[in-house]
């Protein structure tokens, strides 16, 4: 049976990830942690194999990409299919803003009701449709081989879903952390999980590891 191996990083972190406030597929760059937690997974991707390394196009994941393309020798590809959920209006909002503002769109989030899309954003399962297709259609191109994605915490939540059998509406009990590690296999069969959260290149520095636990 082929198999592609893909190591998925979520992005470095941004101003706006220490803010709480939803990026969506605004543009925000890497702050200097960000750059930091990017060298960092570089440094732990060092000794890969990589046939190829893909990523969302906008700037918080191709900046951490491009760390660990420098350092495998290899150039980004990006995607777009790789972006962040779409959250529509609501982007650059803070949840807590959300929360006393809109506190239908709050519990819509919390209940994970996966038809629910903010004005000019997407629905779960829009988000998964589209991290799915762009998945298998990357994993189709690299048989055998092993491929780097760098994306979102969105993404990467459909992925682990996608990789456990897990329902859209499960709470999630699983980290999504800014430039963690997560390897998953592809196969014609789906995907299987075979590490998730690996944050040990991080360790060195003191500070807590963001996970957006309603993205």
């Amino acid at each position: 049976m082929h198999c592609t191996r893909i190591v998925a990083i979520r992005h470095g972190e941004t101003a706006w990830n220490r803010d709480t406030r939803i990026q969506g597929h605004m543009d925000i760059p890497l702050n200097e942690t960000g750059h930091w937690q990017a060298r960092r997974t570089a440094e732990a991707l060092r000794a890969e194999d990589v046939a190829a390394i893909y990523a969302s196009d906008l700037s918080r994941a191709h900046q951490t990409a491009s760390a660990i393309a420098e350092a495998l020798g290899q150039p980004v590809r990006h995607h777009t299919g790789l972006r962040e959920r779409g959250f529509g209006v609501f982007e650059g909002k803070t949840w807590a803003e959300i929360e006393v503002e809109h506190p239908h769109v709050a519990q819509a989030w919390r209940q994970r009701i996966p038809a629910f899309a903010p004005q000019g954003g997407e629905s779960l399962l829009m988000l998964r449709d589209r991290v799915e297709q762009t998945i298998h259609e990357l994993a189709r191109r690299h048989l055998g081989e092993q491929i780097v994605v760098v994306a979102h915490g969105g993404v990467l939540d459909m992925l682990y879903r996608a990789a456990t059998r897990m329902d859209l509406q499960a709470p999630r009990t699983w980290t999504l952390a800014n430039a963690s590690i997560n390897r998953v296999l592809w196969s014609s069969e789906g995907l299987s999980l075979v590490g998730w959260g690996d944050t040990a290149h991080l360790q060195t520095e003191p500070g807590a590891v963001l996970d957006e636990r309603l993205a």
